[in-house]
């Protein structure tokens, strides 16, 4: 195991990468009240232009683009790559699906990132680098506070330099 992760109750609690940069609408998925929402009521749409081109995101509570907590789910596809990246803002996500792997450092590097299997649990603290791909197709719910931003360790890496 690297020494740049924590272990706690035996579950390595390492990073994914999410969503952010400028404000992303709420989808019609987000309730305002309490209540459940079925897989197949998600309204999937684009991910937000801070990340990678090819994945898809579904809010389900809250708006990640304002002050508050906020909850939601990303879709990547196989081979779907987010590069060495931080938030100012802590994250907390859980793979629904697929095969997921995550690392912690300042480059992607898949040699030194651990796979996940669907239910496995990841946290990230605030400010701490980190990187993710995709080998399968893949859902991730993630949890922070926003408003929530991503800044990529390499300018080079921002999709949003590029589109």
């Amino acid at each position: 195991m690297n020494s740049n992760r924590s272990v706690l109750g035996g579950t390595i609690f390492v990073v994914v990468s999410a969503i952010a940069g400028g404000a992303m609408a709420a989808s019609e998925t987000v309730k305002a009240h309490a209540g459940a929402i079925s897989p197949d009521a998600l309204k999937w749409g684009p991910a937000p232009p801070s990340l990678p081109k090819g994945a898809q995101a579904a809010v389900l509570a809250g708006d990640p683009g304002k002050p508050g907590l906020w909850t939601l789910r990303l879709k990547l596809p196989a081979g779907y790559k987010i590069p060495a990246h931080q938030h100012p803002t802590f994250e907390a996500a859980t793979l629904i699906s697929g095969s997921f792997n995550v690392g912690m450092g300042d480059k992607l590097d898949e040699a030194k990132a651990d796979k996940l299997t669907a239910g496995s649990f990841i946290y990230l603290p605030a400010n701490m680098n980190h990187f993710a791909f995709a080998t399968t197709e893949s859902v991730v719910q993630i949890n922070s506070e926003g408003p929530f931003t991503i800044t990529y360790v390499n300018p080079a890496d921002d999709p949003r330099k590029t589109q």
